[in-house]
């Protein structure tokens, strides 16, 4: 869509956080008029969909409007976006294992500023599992970057959760 278009759906995302719980439902419906905006079979239709149910707390309203917007062709930033965000769903809704299936291969994608989210997310999967040794693993490898010392120290400890002992 045009950058008119991505303004206004930033604009509405921007006043979210100031949505009262009772009007989750007129926030849904600011996405959806802006949805109505676009191209039939547009992805970015479901994606807006989905995050607006998921972020108002229904993940189960959320799941296949992920899943629609990835099958109509959702990539990029976004797609990734998706990707993170429906596994968190499909946890919220007792699917953790669906989970980590799709966000797994994302820890070999490109690299951008989503890594930490990816394991952030795949970690809580994880832990839906019982893996919670992997899970740790990951946010401890997320993590050890951002800390001012200590990121050799943190990443080996995060490697070690997962290695077999010797």
């Amino acid at each position: 869509m045009n950058q008119d278009w991505e303004d206004r759906t930033t604009a509405a995302w921007a006043t979210f956080d100031d949505c009262p719980e009772e009007q989750a439902a007129d926030f849904r419906a600011v996405i959806d008029a802006l949805v109505a905006e676009l191209p039939d079979g547009s992805p970015l239709g479901p994606f807006e969909r989905a995050c607006a149910w998921d972020s108002t707390g229904h993940s189960d309203q959320a799941v296949p409007l992920y899943r629609e917007a990835l099958a109509r062709g959702l990539d990029g930033y976004k797609g990734r976006r998706a990707k993170i965000q429906l596994s968190s769903s499909l946890r919220n809704t007792g699917q953790a294992e669906e989970g980590v299936k799709l966000l797994t291969p994302e820890l070999d994608g490109p690299s951008d500023e989503l890594d930490d989210a990816v394991r952030a997310c795949l970690a809580l999967c994880l832990s839906s599992l019982g893996r919670d040794r992997e899970g740790l693993s990951l946010v401890l490898g997320a993590l050890a970057p951002h800390l001012p010392r200590y990121q050799r120290s943190m990443a080996n400890y995060a490697r070690a959760l997962v290695e077999p002992e010797d």
